[in-house]
């Protein structure tokens, strides 16, 4: 039997990806497109809905983890900041930093309104907890960087 790609289920094809693509625990993130590249496989459903990811890193700024957190529609995601202390706090307590990104399926990569007001609440919610908001990347046809563009 020959399977085709049109026939395995995009969950599958984007677990896969992850493995195979994105960096390890322990890894470094050294500019913001070695983040951009590193989320791509996380936001494979990218055309049809809105994904909020957060990457946990160390004092060192070395990856613990990546996780989605949110997933929306195709025009938003309903980010909640206490949600992502929660998560640093209670999932992965070693965190000393982070980096946050969600994608736009439109495929524009200009942040909006809403995008610079959340960026701003979750830097001050992790500031409470002494975790450092490092970058917020947008991810669509490209990238954009908050932290590139002294946006952070």
């Amino acid at each position: 039997m020959t399977l085709k790609i049109q026939d395995v289920p995009d969950d599958i094809i984007r677990e896969e990806y992850v493995k195979r693509y994105t960096l390890k625990s322990g890894e470094k993130l050294n500019s913001s497109r070695s983040v951009a590249n590193h989320l791509r496989g996380y936001f494979s459903n990218s055309k049809t809905c809105e994904s909020f990811v957060m990457i946990y890193l160390n004092s060192q700024h070395e990856l613990i983890e990546t996780k989605i957190l949110f997933t929306g529609t195709i025009a938003t995601a309903a980010i909640y900041p206490r949600e992502l202390v929660k998560s640093v706090l209670i999932d992965f307590p070693g965190t000393a930093a982070v980096i946050i990104s969600h994608n736009h399926p439109s495929g524009t990569n200009t942040p909006s309104s809403p995008d610079f007001t959340i960026t701003k609440k979750i830097k001050t919610a992790l500031e409470s907890i002494d975790v450092e908001l490092l970058d917020h990347i947008i991810l669509g046809a490209d990238f954009y960087s908050f932290a590139d563009h002294n946006q952070i």
